[in-house]
């Protein structure tokens, strides 16, 4: 089916009509008293059709119009079938995540290079999806979710395989520096991932929950979303990121000045040992991507199903066809105004 990109351009197209009508108005004239001195006369071929070159340029405009609004036929949609799983990734983006100890470190304990937890947390993320060469083959069979949270659980994006998207979209997951958003709802992100999984294809649905803190927030209690997730048949891997009891974090001075600070840290390992218990998953300690390279191991065992996913093919834009007719019109319209339809005054 024929599409507009844009269609709201195509209300420019009204103004041909008093376009046209405006490059018909008379350029000159002399008043007389009385027109009954001139002897009549039949208009010639080029005074009847003196409509043309006006007529040529306000199709022009429209024309011009109508590849503004980004003429386009759809490439329909095709079916992808992929033999995985269902995986959906909860991550935690509270306050706390500004913590640099999953930075690199040489022997002496100095930074090398400095990186907060979550931007650590991306990059084994992205070597999780996309495989990094060696250990991990990445999950192109897996239809793959996202679900961030601090205060508030947020569905950045549903189950997918289109995975360029999803990578883009934790690229753009962002700690919670306002503290009325930087608490944990871990309950709360744990219901809202359920409800995303509970009715994906297929027999092996898994939830990876991510998270560097113990749940302070939130209407949900955290074992009572892992019971309901349990339920569904759905696995929670738990995994504990950063250290226990204190981290370096950068702050600033009365001066505005950014100096390196300790801040205390906890980490819920029981609780979180707990909910991947319940479900039949296992609890992980990340203190670095050693955690999820072991989590790919256990997940690749799990029984695969077919899943399938509808997605739309490219677009055939037709934009280009309208620019040269517009063109074209524009040319033989100016070309006969200046020629054959040349006017002057009376």
């Amino acid at each position: 089916m024929f599409e507009f990109r844009e269609p709201l351009f195509l209300l420019l197209a009204i103004l041909a009509i008093p376009l046209f009508f405006w490059m018909r108005r008379p350029i000159g004239c002399i008043k007389f008293s009385s027109l009954n001195i001139w002897p009549m006369r039949v208009k010639s071929f080029r005074a009847r059709t003196s409509f043309i070159p006006p007529l040529l340029l306000s199709l022009a405009f429209i024309a011009f119009c109508v590849a503004l609004a980004g003429p386009r036929i759809p490439g329909g949609s095709i079916q992808q079938h992929r033999e995985g799983i269902s995986i959906m990734l909860v991550v935690d983006k509270s306050g706390s995540m500004v913590a640099l100890d999953m930075s690199k470190e040489d022997e002496n304990g100095n930074i090398i290079e400095e990186q907060d937890r979550l931007e650590a947390l991306k990059d084994v993320l992205h070597d999780f999806i996309k495989g990094n060469g060696s250990t991990l083959k990445g999950r192109y069979n897996d239809s793959i979710g996202l679900v961030s949270f601090g205060t508030y659980p947020d569905s950045d994006c549903p189950l997918t395989l289109d995975h360029v998207t999803l990578l883009q979209l934790i690229d753009d997951v962002q700690i919670m520096t306002n503290n009325s958003e930087s608490g944990t709802s871990m309950g709360d992100a744990i219901g809202l991932a359920t409800e995303r999984l509970r009715d994906a294809p297929g027999k092996s649905k898994v939830m990876i929950l991510l998270t560097d803190g113990v749940n302070t927030t939130g209407y949900e209690d955290p074992l009572e979303t892992a019971r309901m997730a349990a339920e569904f048949g759905i696995k929670i891997y738990t995994v504990g990121i950063g250290t226990n009891g204190f981290a370096k974090v950068r702050a600033r001075d009365l001066f505005g000045r950014q100096v390196m600070q300790r801040m205390p840290v906890e980490l819920d390992e029981k609780g979180l040992t707990e909910i991947a218990n319940m479900t039949g998953g296992r609890y992980f300690r990340a203190t670095d991507r050693d955690g999820l390279e072991k989590i790919y191991e256990e997940i690749d065992a799990l029984e695969k199903t077919k899943i399938s996913e509808n997605r739309l093919t490219h677009y055939d834009e037709k934009y280009a066809i309208f620019i040269v007719m517009g063109l074209i019109l524009a040319a033989l319209g100016a070309l006969l105004r200046m020629t054959y339809y040349r006017r002057s005054p009376m």
